[in-house]
């Protein structure tokens, strides 16, 4: 066995003062007197204020946008150094058939005489094009490596996003997905305190020493010095890191230390963003640490070339053989040298390349990061996360797959599963093939084709794909009866393009059939012609406009994966879908518009709020097996954009309006009671509302076991969880008590009960 403690390091790899006077006008800096520190009841009793207000000013208009365009270069450095190390620790079993190789790096020059082993590093250069007005940014990978994988996109961008580019004039700073506030913020004086302590050069730039300390210790908060220059009031050096009490799961202390210069007199650019985060198993003084340290310099400058849209807007995909480049490369446009420590990480993975108890590791890493197991000749088995599942019509649910895989970069692949019900004792399957002709513009077809046991009543703007899985058929632990289950036999044709950077048209072809599972317990049943049915034909074409601005990508394959660490980034969905009646015996011609809209938001310290709004219009009567049904979720699992009280097809509708909010306050109030915060525990709080309408044709047709119901005033719910409940760094547990805002006595069928209250739970890992 792995020693827990090392698995989760490498898991985690991937994963005073002085006082000054002023003049009686609040605008006139000068005359600078140092007195000592001091607290003011008034912040326009204190200088810095007028300083800070003249930085203020200056945010819309200094650095890059005071040109048109822009240009420039960066080059960055990743490194992780595992700290702490002693004796006992290098001879642990983990180690064994690793450590003569491992523990010979050891280096203790750097780090304040400690013991601290390299563990990995990456390094890139990129060139960053980009326009202001509107601002519009492209981003090319020049050339990148990383010590000990040599297929490395994905880890790189992985580790990558752990860090963010930071603009200081932001009146937020994201760390690891959490709102700190800026200390050149407009909100800056409600948080911390200010004291101008000297008066200094900064590249040769005369310039103001303030510090900055929260006014809360106990708060989510950062400390530490601004550098203010004096004749201009752009900001030239920041040094800034955590205070000592922060709530964050695995995280020690986050420092940063950013610098600007100034190649003309009015142009402050940033050269340097060095940040590092300290990782820590528990919370012990000489516990195990990684040091994760991001070293960013930005040199070329070039502005104002002309720049064209069509130039931002071309997508360059990023090959490995392009990007891979030699020692002499490295050399020449390295802007800072490698450390004696730096080069010995890539000296020791080169000899770890062909350990065999380092290949095991490096196969369970990749197995738990993708949920497939390779077994050659490019196949993979799984995926293992879907293999299990309970329902009432199929009891307990097997599921097995497997996929065609041959690098991540694949311009086709081929994948299919099949899914056996203990109780209903049959057998499901399905498959899809795809094939991608161009990169760039990522122009793809592909057809497939399943067979299976679907909850249709838990999404509105669904995906016409294949092999897309519904949550319902596949919990474990439920809070209802999970019966309304449908049988569906579908098969679909797409194809799809992205003429521009993030935006995605794509057309689909389907056609299907779709009755009961178990008619005793649910059905369908409906009335076309006077004549009962049921089951039901549906031929239709669908036209999905999909746009994600600033979205980010690992891979460039047919199918890629998205970098959603410290993504803010909106997502917009328009769907047309049109059915067409007699086409291979479809039964209904009809038009439905459907738009869905996303968004996270970090605000400030407050925490972060996930919002999004789906509407949508059925513009003919449709019986229940094409309606839109509000999504609901009778398990006891947490489901983002579902009613967490609501029956499925409890409410049905022709025209719908939903809305979701959840907002995550990251311990803003619980840290601030007494003994409760020593628990380290978060509140969420959460709003979900619906309204719909059904016409009377729609009502007329059903002759199904349920009574079609429109939410014709709102309905909603609410409440509040606590997350980050657990030991240690260890908190993946999350608790949510949902409360029934209204409908309290509403029925569709005989055996259905409206839930008035409900506790759902589930695990998440956050920092």
């Amino acid at each position: 066995m792995l020693d827990k403690k090392f698995i989760l390091s490498f898991f985690l790899i991937f994963v005073t003062s002085l006082l000054f006077s002023q003049t009686d006008k609040e605008n006139e800096i000068e005359n600078v007197v140092i007195q000592g520190v001091k607290k003011y009841k008034n912040k326009k009793e204190n200088p810095a204020y007028a300083i800070m207000r003249e930085v203020w000013k200056k945010k819309k208009s200094n650095g890059l946008l005071l040109h048109k365009d822009y240009k420039y270069k960066t080059y960055e450095k990743i490194d992780f150094r595992l700290d702490n190390i002693d004796s006992a620790f290098t001879k642990k079993r983990a180690f064994k058939g690793m450590d003569s190789i491992i523990f010979k790096y050891n280096d203790s020059s750097e780090i304040a005489g400690k013991a601290v082993l390299p563990v990995f590093i990456t390094e890139s250069i990129f060139e960053t094009y980009g326009k202001n007005d509107p601002k519009k940014e492209r981003k090319d990978l020049l050339a990148t490596r990383l010590s000990g994988l040599k297929n490395n996109q994905i880890v790189s961008k992985t580790i990558q996003n752990m860090y963010k580019d930071i603009n200081i004039y932001d009146n937020t700073i994201n760390y690891l997905n959490i709102g700190f506030v800026s200390p050149v913020s407009t909100d800056g004086f409600g948080v911390f305190d200010y004291n101008i302590t000297d008066t200094i050069e900064v590249n040769t730039v005369r310039s103001y020493e303030i510090r900055f300390t929260p006014k809360n210790p106990e708060a989510l908060a950062l400390k530490g010095r601004l550098y203010i220059s004096m004749d201009k009031y752009n900001v030239m050096k920041v040094e800034m890191e955590t205070n000592k009490k922060i709530n964050i799961n695995f995280v020690k202390k986050i420092a940063t230390d950013l610098e600007f210069d100034n190649p003309d007199d009015s142009t402050f650019i940033p050269t340097r963003n060095e940040t590092t985060i300290n990782l820590v198993t528990n919370d012990k003084d000489k516990a195990k640490s990684i040091i994760a340290r991001r070293v960013a310099n930005y040199s070329d400058y070039e502005f104002d070339k002309g720049i064209t849209d069509d130039f931002l807007n071309k997508i360059v995909i990023p090959e490995d053989e392009m990007v891979a480049k030699d020692e002499n490369y490295w050399q020449t446009n390295r802007t800072e040298a490698l450390t004696e420590s730096d080069q010995n990480i890539y000296k020791m993975y080169d000899e770890l390349a062909d350990n065999p108890k380092y290949k095991k590791i490096v196969k369970i890493v990749e197995i738990g990061n993708s949920g497939y197991f390779h077994i050659g000749n490019g196949i993979d088995i799984g995926n293992i996360f879907q293999s299990f599942g309970y329902n009432d019509i199929e009891g307990v649910r097997l599921r097995g797959g497997f996929r065609t895989y041959h690098g991540k970069n694949d311009m086709w692949r081929i994948q299919g599963y099949t899914a056996y019900g203990f109780r209903d004792q049959k057998w499901k399957f399905g498959g899809e093939a795809k094939y991608m002709f161009n990169k760039e513009n990522r122009f793809m077809i592909g057809a497939g084709y399943r067979k299976d046991v679907l909850q249709l009543g838990v999404q509105l703007t669904t995906d016409e794909g294949i092999m897309t899985r519904s949550f319902a058929s596949s919990s474990v632990l439920n809070s209802g009866e999970t019966t309304s289950m449908s049988s569906v036999n579908q098969t679909n044709i797409f194809t799809s393009i992205e003429p521009w950077k993030n935006f995605q048209v794509r057309l689909d072809a389907t056609t299907q059939n779709i009755k009961s599972a178990d008619s005793n317990l649910f059905n369908i049943n409906y009335y076309r012609g006077g004549v009962l049915r049921t089951d039901l034909n549906d031929t239709r074409f669908t036209t999905t406009l999909i746009f994600r601005p600033g979205i980010k990508f690992s891979t460039y394959g047919v199918d890629r994966y998205e970098m959603t660490a410290l993504a803010t980034n909106p997502s917009l969905i328009l769907k047309y879908t049109k059915g067409m009646g007699g086409v291979f015996n479809s039964d209904y011609n009809y038009n439905k518009l459907q738009f869905y809209y996303y968004q996270p938001v970090i605000l400030g310290n407050w925490g972060r709020l996930f919002a999004n709004v789906e509407v949508g219009k059925n513009f003919d009567a449709l019986p229940l097996a094409l309606q839109n049904v509000m999504p609901a979720n009778q398990s006891y699992g947490l489901v983002r954009g579902v009613f967490s009280l609501m029956n499925y097809y409890e409410f049905v509708a022709d025209s719908y309006a939903v809305m979701f909010l959840e907002h995550h306050f990251n311990g803003k109030i619980l840290s601030q009671i007494p003994l409760i915060k020593k628990l380290k525990l978060r509140e969420v709080a959460f709003f979900r509302s619906g309204i719909g309408s059904l016409k009377p044709e729609t009502i007329s047709m059903n002759a199904g076991n349920l009574n079609l119901s429109a939410p014709n005033k709102p309905y909603y719910e609410y409440g509040f969880g606590i997350e980050n409940i657990g030991w240690g760094n260890f908190r993946l547990l999350r608790l949510d008590f949902n409360w029934r805002g209204n409908y309290l006595n509403h029925n569709t069928s005989a055996t259905s009960e409206v839930r008035k209250f409900g506790v759902q739970f589930g695990f998440q890992a956050n920092f």
